[in-house]
């Protein structure tokens, strides 16, 4: 149900655009916001997402979760390709930007809040909002910016003290700051708890003054695309459950390993994968 007029408290809310993604095979619903929202509701969660996106993207995949925002134009509109050397990512539209006005009242008590921006679409600001939720973020969105033609590129992020020190648990992609070392450095002490995926390398957590490498189970990939974001969900789930961000990042690194060997929406963790996980910390 989209747009409700009566809203159920939630227990995972995201904010971030639901994007329009263009590949080989089509346009299909991507965006951190669609891959988070699903894995937390795998988790048993209930979970809200606050967005904004256009008719120009089937929801379908999200039909039993609640949406709120704003109905564009234009959905954000994102094409990947693969070269030799790189990967290309060329953006051709954003959505509208989504602030603390755009959060129904009975969704602003959530467990879990996941900031996950895009395309600099969600007010940083936010992140001062939920005194009472455990704080999150993906600031991939945050961290890119295009040029005239789209053409997608690390930015500067002149927020990312203030975010990162008010987040509880931050997880990026090595990706996201182009392997930059001493950036992730940078970043893990102005964090809490910052987690970095590094692809089939597994993840990399800093915490409580140390830092611990996960090692991805090997898989046979067929596509990676939101595999950050089911990191994610399930890093900051079992955080609030746990509280131990080594049990936490074990847990996640388990599930997203498996999502890789699907593509698209399909990749969300099966009731047999969530059952399977066995944590060992």
């Amino acid at each position: 149900m989209h747009n409700p007029a009566h809203y159920d408290a939630v227990d995972y809310l995201v904010i971030g655009h639901l994007s329009r993604d263009q590949t080989p095979d089509g346009p299909r619903l991507g965006g951190t916001a669609a891959f988070s929202a699903l894995t937390a509701r795998a988790l048993g969660l209930r979970v809200g997402i606050v967005s904004a996106w256009g008719r120009d993207i089937s929801l379908e995949p999200l039909l039993s979760t609640p949406i709120t925002g704003t109905v564009a134009a234009r959905s954000t509109s994102f094409e990947n390709s693969q070269t030799l050397s790189k990967r290309e990512q060329i953006i051709h539209h954003v959505a509208p930007p989504l602030d603390f006005s755009h959060i129904p009242e009975a969704w602003r008590s959530p467990q879990i809040v996941h900031l996950g921006p895009i395309a600099q679409e969600v007010e940083p600001s936010l992140v001062k909002y939920f005194p009472d939720a455990l704080m999150c973020a993906t600031p991939q969105g945050w961290l890119r910016n295009w040029s005239e033609t789209g053409h997608v590129h690390q930015a500067k992020w002149p927020k990312a003290t203030f975010v990162l020190s008010n987040t509880d648990a931050t997880v990026i992609s090595s990706d996201d700051v182009a392997n930059d070392e001493d950036l992730i450095e940078e970043m893990a002490r102005a964090s809490k708890i910052l987690a970095v995926t590094k692809a089939a390398a597994g993840a990399q957590v800093f915490w409580r003054d140390e830092v611990r490498s996960f090692p991805a189970p090997q898989v046979k990939e067929i596509d990676s695309t939101g595999a950050g974001d089911i990191f994610a969900a399930a890093f900051f789930i079992q955080l609030r459950q746990t509280g131990n961000a080594w049990a936490a990042a074990e847990y996640a690194n388990q599930l997203a390993a498996q999502s890789v060997t699907r593509s698209g929406l399909e990749s969300i963790p099966s009731p047999e994968e969530i059952n399977a996980i066995r944590i060992k910390v």
